[in-house]
């Protein structure tokens, strides 16, 4: 499927199409999500066979307004409505208890809904002309590197979506902070471009730090969310997360193996090696964040042995960017 530039008319085709219970690809500020009526199971259920995402993980509703919040949440706490004001538009979901008639397919079977309002004049042009909330994780197979061009839609998800809506490079490329409201303490369960400190600012109270539950532990009572689990967000050639002053050493290892090797780099400048394909990264973290998924997409690409990861600082604003590195290079930590 080509991706259409988003005017007027192609977000009214788009909007129809989900009126029909098709899958339509479109561009938020975060990633691109692949997108469901949400109030239909059936469209919904196509979402996890194009991904072939499990079903017991649950979707992110989208909505154009505040406003409709009511319609599929039970509860709206205070710090809802205070979060919901100070951030949306923008990257910030929250877990809230969802209404009964949501349909269990968006939850993944549980009696909490994630939901946020996207940052993004396509996606909030078509949310309103859909007049509806649209479910929508990100437009990619599951586990895999999230897109954040309309080209990446079209390279993984291909004839499989009845309509990619192009709307350019996401402008914060990482996904949204995901906050659980649903307790007597504010949790926050993934990491983004709203940091802890701007959220707490407005709670005025600390948050809960949970972080990703082990895989193998199955007594875990946390909410499940997108994005916990321990790989995610990853390529298909084996990637590593090195620290800065084991690079020379590693390297040097790998080209003795006649190994082909990607570098994304932070500060790290090897020698010239014609084995290795580097890309040197911004050292600021919103500029690392945005490019971050196309980089890695483009190294995916090379028929390389392996990629290297050079670690970042270990700051809050490079919570999520070290979130994302974490989980994309788990497998091959895990080994």
């Amino acid at each position: 499927m080509k991706p259409i530039f988003a005017d007027n008319a192609a977000i009214d085709r788009a909007a129809a199409l989900l009126s029909q219970g098709k899958l339509v690809a479109f561009p938020t500020e975060t990633v691109y999500g692949l997108g469901a009526d949400a109030a239909n199971p059936q469209a919904v259920m196509q979402i996890f066979n194009v991904k072939g995402r499990p079903t017991a993980h649950p979707l992110i509703v989208h909505i154009g307004n505040i406003e409709q919040l009511k319609f599929l949440a039970q509860k709206i706490p205070d710090s809802a409505k205070k979060l919901a004001s100070t951030f949306w538009p923008g990257p910030l979901t929250l877990i809230l208890a969802k209404k009964s008639d949501v349909p269990s397919e968006v939850t993944g079977g549980q009696n909490t809904i994630a939901i946020r309002m996207p940052d993004h004049p396509v996606a909030l042009a078509l949310l309103n002309k859909f007049d509806g909330a649209i479910a929508a994780p990100s437009a990619n197979i599951f586990s895999r590197i999230s897109p954040t061009q309309a080209s990446h839609v079209e390279e993984e998800l291909g004839d499989n979506v009845d309509m990619i809506l192009d709307g350019g490079a996401c402008r914060i490329g990482v996904e949204s902070t995901i906050i659980d409201l649903t307790g007597p303490v504010p949790k926050l369960l993934r990491p983004g471009h709203i940091t802890v400190a701007e959220i707490e600012a407005v709670l005025e109270t600390e948050l809960m730090i949970i972080s990703t539950p082990n895989p193998k532990d199955t007594k875990t009572t946390e909410n499940r969310a997108p994005g916990m689990m321990s790989s995610h967000y990853a390529p298909t050639t084996p990637t590593a997360l090195c620290e800065h002053d084991k690079l020379p050493a590693i390297l040097n290892n790998l080209r003795s193996q006649n190994k082909r090797v990607g570098l994304l780099s932070y500060q790290f400048n090897p020698p010239e090696n014609r084995l290795m394909h580097m890309l040197c990264m911004p050292e600021q973290a919103e500029s690392y964040a945005q490019i971050l998924y196309t980089c890695l997409r483009e190294l995916d690409s090379r028929e390389l042995d392996i990629i290297l990861i050079e670690e970042t600082p270990d700051t809050e604003a490079w919570r999520a960017i070290n979130d994302r590195i974490k989980k994309a290079t788990a497998a091959l930590t895990d080994r």
